[in-house]
């Protein structure tokens, strides 16, 4: 492969799969929660964990999701089970917290917790600590089958079967920076202060309503 047919291959995934990260969904509206609620920093390492979950789809399209999902069909029905369960384990956290008061975003004391607390953390709440705000980004991306068809379907038809280990790389890292930049941008605009601010006037709203985008996109999946 020559590498302007190289780099044409890989401008072409790029361009697809940052089309299908800024579309709305799970991830999106959890960027923007984070923001909201955990700030700038916090919202970076969610992103950070949907990058790596976006990396794992995208390694296990090339080699072979698709094939994997054609063998053993009900692997992807167990897949969108289990996902449509995580969203509404989200939502009912989001919802049972949503009256609780809104933590100042301060740095994080030792131990990865950030000063500030609620009467309880709501499930995905501001008293996590980095290490599992990025865990709950990869759940996030993990647990969400829209990923999983992109990148055994669309994704795995663009990169073609002669493509070397360089290649696959530089896909890997297209595929990262979108998620991981995007969101992350998501994050930081949410985390504004004058949102912030706005969302702490109407927390029990927002959250019920974050939390009911939630349940529903759960519901849309299970059922679907």
């Amino acid at each position: 492969m020559t590498p302007a047919a190289a780099a044409s291959i890989l401008a072409t995934i790029w361009f697809v799969h940052l089309l299908a990260a800024i579309s709305p969904g799970p991830a999106v509206l959890m960027a923007a929660r984070t923001g909201m609620t955990q700030g700038a920093a916090r919202g970076v390492a969610l992103a950070a964990g949907l990058a790596l979950g976006a990396c794992t789809w995208a390694a296990a399209a090339m080699f072979g999701l698709r094939l994997v999902f054609e063998v053993a069909p009900g692997l992807m029905l167990a897949l969108r089970l289990a996902g449509a369960a995580y969203l509404m384990w989200l939502a009912v956290a989001m919802w049972r917290g949503a009256r609780d008061p809104l933590p100042a975003v301060t740095e994080a004391a030792p131990g990865g917790v950030p000063g500030g607390s609620g009467p309880r953390s709501g499930g995905p709440g501001p008293r996590h600590g980095v290490g599992a705000t990025v865990l709950r980004g990869l759940g996030v991306q993990l647990a969400n089958p829209k990923p999983a068809v992109f990148f055994g379907a669309v994704f795995a038809s663009l990169v073609p079967a002669q493509a070397g280990p360089g290649l696959q790389a530089a896909i890997l890292a297209a595929v990262a920076m979108n998620e991981f930049v995007w969101t992350a941008l998501v994050a930081r605009v949410f985390a504004a202060p004058r949102v912030r601010a706005g969302y702490a006037r109407l927390k029990a709203v927002i959250d019920r309503c974050f939390g009911g985008l939630l349940a529903a996109l759960g519901l849309k999946l299970a059922l679907s």
